[in-house]
């Protein structure tokens, strides 16, 4: 009898069941739902985490299983924002256009609300009409149709031409790291359509929701983050159990020989780079209204840097662990630098953690991969008497045409 997908990787019922248990109780911790025990600014904390731990699935998926270290993956995280601000600016600054136009003794036409809105958005960078990036802004279907789209698009491109040509290994994550830095720069003009330097503001007040209080959108959106990371995860457990994940290892371990047996490396790659991109720009698209705001700093490649540190930290090729990694290291971030750490006095002086946070992340980074390269995923293998197999130095693939099936073990 042929078992189902969840009762052969029992891993991720588990991992669903914990992430519906945390979404639950942060719910009844909540002061919209619950005995208020949470602040509505520490479940947006919570919110955003559940968005970077999707994030960070997707950089293992990539990196981990696939072995392609890109350092471009917060670049779609932010096009994902973007796209979803574009809307929730444009709807937000439509409404207090008509209701200021209301008070006029005729009727506001179609063309002076649509100068008003630009007035108000763009006013700022000088500018008086809508770009024509704004094109969709005024409908909610497209721009989440763009959410995909876009950067789904501009990773396809960038990934045939990259794959194609057959970069690899430390060429290809800085021909990554150039993309996001490009991007970056690119935004950062006023005339960029995009807002420049100023870029998006006031996501977090949900057009049609003006009503409702903070403290419940909050939880709304924890919600919806704890849905997308569960079926990212289910989506992505189920890429990498069967053949397809097979493939992809194999790649990352020998590419000349899966070549060689006649797989389309370039295309599993493409493939791979571009589902990457799609579910880091769906995890923005949920980070920034919460967040409030987008600017282009959110794609400087340093923010890239900083997931293939969470997952590395976590286990890399380890869904669990890149999720692991994520949450802690992002938590920690949060009370590092938020200053709810206390300083330490040492007499000749003073450490303040938040201009230590870096320094210590970075050691941190540094001692896993010295001296614990499963990263916090190792741990589980600990708990379950679990061992790298010990192969007195045998040879894993063919010798001379044929495979060794017995491994030394003098």
């Amino acid at each position: 009898m042929t078992r189902t997908y969840l009762a052969r990787n029992p891993s991720v019922l588990w991992f669903l069941l914990i992430l519906s248990l945390f979404t639950l109780g942060v719910t009844v911790l909540s002061e919209a739902y619950g005995v208020a025990f949470l602040s509505t600014s520490f479940i947006k904390t919570l919110g955003k985490t559940l968005c970077l731990c999707l994030a960070a699935l997707a950089m293992d998926l990539i990196w981990g299983y696939a072995g392609i270290l890109s350092l471009g993956h917060m670049a779609f995280f932010a096009l994902g924002g973007y796209m979803i601000g574009m809307w929730l600016m444009y709807a937000r600054t439509e409404g207090i256009v008509i209701t200021a136009l209301s008070n006029e003794a005729l009727p506001a036409t179609a063309q002076e609300i649509q100068n008003g809105i630009a007035g108000q958005i763009f006013g700022v960078v000088g500018a008086s009409e809508l770009p024509s990036v704004w094109l969709f802004a005024h409908s909610l279907p497209l721009q989440l149709m763009l959410v995909v789209l876009v950067p789904g698009i501009l990773a396809l491109i960038f990934g045939w031409l990259a794959f194609r040509s057959r970069v690899t290994g430390v060429y290809l994550s800085i021909l990554t790291q150039a993309m996001t830095l490009a991007l970056a720069l690119y935004l950062f003009q006023n005339d960029s359509g995009l807002r420049g330097n100023n870029g998006l503001s006031g996501l977090q007040n949900i057009p049609g929701l003006a009503d409702v209080s903070q403290d419940r959108i909050s939880v709304w959106f924890l919600w919806a983050s704890a849905f997308a990371l569960g079926l990212g995860y289910l989506l992505v457990a189920w890429v990498v159990s069967g053949k397809f994940g097979s493939v992809i290892r194999a790649i990352r371990d020998d590419e000349a020989r899966v070549r060689f047996l006649g797989y389309s490396v370039e295309g599993y790659k493409l493939f791979v780079f571009t589902l990457t991109a799609i579910i880091a720009a769906i995890a923005g698209a949920l980070y920034y209204p919460q967040a409030g705001i987008i600017n282009p700093a959110e794609l400087a490649p340093i923010a890239s840097i900083y997931l293939a540190v969470w997952v590395a930290i976590g286990g890399r090729g380890r869904l669990y662990g890149a999720v692991i990694g994520a949450a802690a290291v992002s938590l920690l971030s949060s009370w590092f630098t938020g200053g709810r750490a206390p300083s330490i006095n040492l007499g000749f002086y003073t450490i303040n953690w938040v201009d230590w946070w870096l320094i210590l992340l970075g050691l941190s980074f540094v001692g896993v991969t010295l001296f614990a390269p499963k990263g916090f995923g190792g741990l589980f293998d600990l708990l379950q008497g679990l061992r790298s197999p010990d192969r007195k130095g045998a040879a894993l693939g063919p010798d001379d045409g044929s495979l060794m099936e017995k491994e030394a073990k003098e």
